[in-house]
């Protein structure tokens, strides 16, 4: 009765079949790793963090370029504000309120020829804080703090150049002057006339209005939304090997009982063909249903 398994139609099925089950559930452990390796990182983000909160900061130059651990780490950097170059960032949250960030340019010492008066000098964008409000009305930006001037030394979390599609980054363009949308060294090249370091800083201590904005997590890391994608990911594919396994039961079945049936001489109804309208009534009926002016 189950010869029909050996039927070309069937080896391809069982091959299917056979090849589609491993495969899936080798995708769903695969997407499951992948969540679980960002539930790690993310718990040991959480360790380092409080770690480096009370650890000594390390020179700006020690971490470059930033990766996904030394990202968020305390860094210093000793240099001269551009106060002609302070840029405000809109459309950033903090604490479920809408804001700005205002970020100014750190001519870093040092950076050619040991330059300490700027000239020359890389500059690090740095994040001095965050106010509420938005950075087009005039009220909220003229509450920022003017930059210090002369030689200072910043502490803060470093940070990786933002890119189009993170968190409240905005590449769309036509902003005001004084305005930047995305904190990247692609962006500030263009306005500015000298170098940038790939990186920015979000200083840990913030003057006047402003309040310190907390380092993000690095990308690929942390319970962020890729991160649910992955465990959504899972149960998809693991899904995917369930309805394979269900369709070929269910063909299986259904193959199964027609063989059973012919081998008890019951055959399948042959499908009716179709009649033209009319075609089966009687004589009588066709009598009946003779308009009135044919039978006058």
């Amino acid at each position: 009765m189950y010869r029909f398994l050996l039927t070309p139609r069937w080896w391809v099925i069982n091959v299917f079949t056979l090849l589609a089950i491993p495969v899936c559930l080798f995708m769903g452990s695969w997407q499951l790793s992948r969540f679980e390796t960002r539930v790690d990182t993310h718990n040991q983000q959480q360790d380092d963090a409080s770690r480096e909160r009370k650890a000594a900061a390390r020179p700006l130059s020690d971490l470059l370029p930033v990766t996904a651990k030394t990202s968020g780490e305390r860094a210093t950097a000793t240099g001269r504000y551009d106060t002609t170059h302070q840029l405000l960032v809109p459309d950033r949250r903090l604490d479920g309120r809408d804001g700005f960030y205002v970020l100014t340019l750190l001519r870093v010492n040092g950076d050619v020829g040991g330059a300490k008066d700027g000239a020359g000098a890389k500059a690090l964008p740095v994040v001095r804080g965050w106010l509420p409000g938005d950075a087009d009305d005039p009220a909220s930006a003229a509450k920022v703090p003017a930059p210090p001037s002369g030689e200072v030394t910043v502490t803060g979390a470093l940070q990786a150049s933002e890119h189009q599609g993170g968190d409240g980054v905005s590449a769309a363009g036509g902003l005001p002057r004084g305005q930047l949308g995305m904190i990247s060294a692609a962006s500030l090249v263009n306005l500015v006339p000298y170098q940038v370091y790939d990186a920015w800083v979000t200083s840990s201590q913030a003057p006047g209005a402003l309040k310190p904005v907390p380092p993000t997590a690095a990308e690929g890391t942390g319970l962020d939304i890729k991160a649910f994608q992955n465990l959504g990911y899972t149960g998809e594919w693991f899904v995917f090997a369930g309805f394979v396994i269900f369709m070929w039961f269910r063909l299986f079945r259904r193959e199964a009982e027609t063989a059973r049936d012919l081998a008890l001489g019951i055959t399948p109804p042959e499908p009716a063909a179709p009649t033209a309208p009319g075609a089966d009534r009687t004589p009588d009926d066709a009598e009946r249903t003779r308009s009135p002016s044919a039978t006058a």
